[in-house]
């Protein structure tokens, strides 16, 4: 194919991909300046009126929804030789198919993943739209001042809930698609329920649940998918019952599945703690100390705001809840601090870590770090930043030891605590604005030390 130099106003830059009913390119909207993805009819297919209506179509699913999580689509044309195409979101950061080619994700991006896309899919089902086609390559990466978003792309099967109200053509991706899709039943929104449960599989496991290449081999499929290794038992329970043949069997929306999916991963941080020996307090540098391990840790997101996320360190026995503005720059491969004889599990998470070493700039964030045995310190014997005039206000319990250093920075304040989780001696660190936040940050430390 000859690249093309322009779709209208839009200069084209290089093309993204190609499928059997159109290609993508990335182009630049010269009036804006802004770089968007272009989604144009293939030739041959310009004088198939089926295959036309249902093109436009796609974009008037997009419309329905005005969705961070659904790809939006902003501007539709003609080209010159009038094939229509659709102009959408640019997602920068590829799709899930390309992750899942280099190896199954960790339990905690893909519940993030998933979050995002059910998200996404609720949006469609509460407009009176079904996608019918979710598969790892249509769900796309894009992104943001904070990190990075998962979004839905791609609804070329989608319909309308009146169109499937009656008895629908089969169709679908064969290794995601639901059995009633494929035996072209009345659907509802559990078919792409099902889909979205075979995506989490294949995410964990690095392949489909089935492996279907024929959308007759689905409905040869016989009981439930090989059990997925290195997961709590709740969250494969969680993607059988997604996975089930009859549609009764499964949650009742998305929502609901990935709400499931992710009290199922959070599980395994609520077994019973246990006890150490503990040894006596000594102070360490954090932004020094800390090691590897920068990035793909992010956890799930939570609250109806969608506001919030949790994040684990690369063991995933570390755990801290944050507001999602802060976590952009993330590292969780542990730390060493004095008197430690081994690696023990840190994470630092903030808006900037390169910058967090620097106690004067106004960097919110959070660090946590399991300390060597010993006894919990006093509050009065926690380090304080260098640059803090005004002496803390430190308070303690049977378990906790908190120091507070209002305005230090400036227009901020840090929070200094150690305390007992799950046995282990654990220090915090907050810098924030708002207090009630840094509160919440503090509260939701857990730690489930791994065998």
């Amino acid at each position: 194919m000859v690249q093309p130099s322009h779709f209208g106003r839009y200069a084209v830059i290089r093309r993204l991909g190609r499928g059997g009913f159109a290609a993508v390119w990335l182009v630049r909207d010269e009036e804006l300046d802004a770089q968007v993805a272009v989604k144009v009819l293939a030739e041959h297919w310009v004088d198939d009126l089926d295959v036309r209506r249902r093109f436009v179509e796609e974009g008037r699913f997009l419309r329905k929804v005005e969705s961070p999580y659904v790809v939006g689509v902003h501007d539709i044309g003609t080209t010159d030789d009038d094939r229509p195409y659709l102009v959408l979101t640019y997602a920068d950061r590829g799709t899930l198919a390309d992750r899942i080619k280099a190896g199954p994700l960790p339990l905690a991006d893909t519940v993030s993943v998933i979050e995002d896309v059910s998200a996404g899919l609720q949006e469609l089902h509460d407009r009176g739209v079904l996608h019918r086609d979710v598969k790892p390559e249509n769900v796309l990466f894009r992104s943001t001042p904070t990190g990075e978003r998962a979004m839905l792309g791609d609804l070329g099967l989608g319909k309308s809930l009146e169109a499937v109200s009656r008895v629908t053509m089969p169709g679908g991706t064969p290794a995601y698609v639901a059995p009633e899709q494929v035996r072209g039943d009345v659907l509802d929104p559990r078919a792409d329920l099902y889909a979205l449960a075979a995506v989490t599989y294949a995410a964990l496991a690095g392949k489909p649940p089935y492996g279907a290449t024929t959308l007759a081999a689905v409905l040869a499929v016989d009981g439930p998918p090989e059990p997925l290794v290195d997961v709590p038992a709740a969250v494969n329970e969680v993607i059988r019952r997604g996975l089930s043949k009859d549609r009764d069997q499964r949650w009742s929306d998305v929502q609901a599945f990935a709400e499931a999916l992710r009290s199922a991963a959070a599980s395994e941080a609520e077994a019973p703690a246990r006890r150490f020996t503990l040894n006596p307090w000594v102070a360490a540098t954090v932004a020094a100390a800390l090691l590897g391990g920068a990035g793909g840790y992010l956890g799930w997101q939570y609250g109806v705001q969608r506001q919030w996320v949790q994040v684990v360190d690369q063991q995933q026995g570390l755990s801290v809840k944050l507001p999602r503005d802060w976590s952009a720059s993330r590292t969780g491969g542990g730390w060493r601090p004095a008197g430690a004889t081994s690696d023990l599990p840190a994470l630092l998470v903030s808006s900037d870590n390169t910058a967090w070493s620097d106690a004067a700039q106004k960097i919110p964030g959070v660090f946590v770090g399991v300390l060597p045995e010993g006894a919990r310190p006093a509050a009065s014997t926690l380090p304080a930043p260098a640059e803090c005039a005004t002496p803390p206000v430190r308070v303690e319990d049977a378990d906790t030891a908190t120091a507070t250093y209002a305005g230090c920075p400036a227009g901020m304040t840090t929070y200094e605590r150690v305390r007992q989780v799950s046995g282990s001696l654990v220090r915090i660190q907050v810098r924030a604005e708002d207090a009630a936040q840094a509160e919440q940050v503090l509260d939701s430390v857990n730690y489930l030390p791994r065998k």
